[in-house]
């Protein structure tokens, strides 16, 4: 996947509109857009910033370790099992990592509002007492 694809796909799997990154990186949305659809050159210092905004290493970014992201070596029937992840293995990982990180903030949400039910629950009964 070339690298402005996986821009937007970071982007979009964070929730993150054109302007909040363009924000982010202190450029215009426009600039920022130009990027996504690949229409314009990075530079590498650009390309940096972006990596660290979405937390991934550079070389992720490029596509340069999409190959063998992971290696798992175990002994089962003098087997060697080898695992390997891929660059857009990686992604789909970082999209389920966000999803997770949403779903932890509305369950926190969630427990919250219950427990101020409760409250108005147990106010409402010594009213009636």
């Amino acid at each position: 996947m070339p690298a402005h694809e996986k821009i937007r796909f970071l982007r979009q799997a964070k929730g993150w509109t054109q302007e909040e990154v363009a924000d982010k990186l202190k450029m215009s949305q426009n600039g920022y857009g130009s990027i996504e659809r690949g229409e314009t050159d990075v530079n590498l210092s650009r390309l940096e910033q972006i990596a660290e905004l979405f937390e991934i290493k550079l070389s992720e970014l490029l596509g340069l370790d999409e190959k063998a992201v992971f290696n798992q070596s175990g002994t089962k029937n003098k087997n060697t099992q080898n695992y390997h992840v891929t660059g857009s293995q990686s992604l789909d990982y970082l999209q389920l990592k966000s999803e997770l990180e949403k779903q932890q903030l509305l369950n926190g949400t969630k427990d919250r509002e219950i427990e101020l039910l409760k409250e108005v629950i147990a106010l409402m009964k010594k009213e009636v007492a």
